[in-house]
């Protein structure tokens, strides 16, 4: 895995990915990366850091991003782009997060060892898609 933080967009996957949201102008890609996760019964660990960094997206297009660095420029610009997520993608990124962070997650595995910083990560994450109506 490479990664260098436990955000979300603190490993090469989802930095790759990042790269999709360049030009987009509708949450598809984004609802493409978090459906990838929902019917899998093992998550490989690229496909759940996909889906916490879509997740990301999700809650920076609510106003409530956790991550704020260079890695999240295409992220911001996105959103300018694509306008605030529909409601629907809310929960569907807070089913992704919790799946991806989960038991029957590699990704969750593989931060077993040191994972007090990923784990932070995560939970400010779930906060910042929580509902707030």
């Amino acid at each position: 895995m490479g990664a260098w933080s436990g955000e979300p967009f603190g490993n090469d996957a989802a930095a790759d990915w990042a790269w999709e949201l360049a030009e987009q102008r509708n949450w598809s890609v984004v609802r493409r990366a978090l459906a990838a996760v929902k019917w899998a019964r093992y998550l490989d660990q690229d496909a759940a850091a996909i889906a916490i960094a879509a997740a990301e997206t999700v809650a920076h297009g609510l106003g409530r991003g956790t991550q704020h660095d260079g890695y999240v420029e295409e992220v911001v610009a996105f959103v300018h782009r694509a306008g605030p997520p529909p409601r629907r993608l809310v929960k569907l990124a807070q089913q992704a997060l919790a799946k991806s962070t989960g038991e029957a997650s590699e990704l969750n595995e593989l931060w077993d060892e040191d994972p007090a910083e990923w784990i932070v990560a995560n939970a400010l994450l779930e906060t910042a898609l929580a509902d707030t109506d």
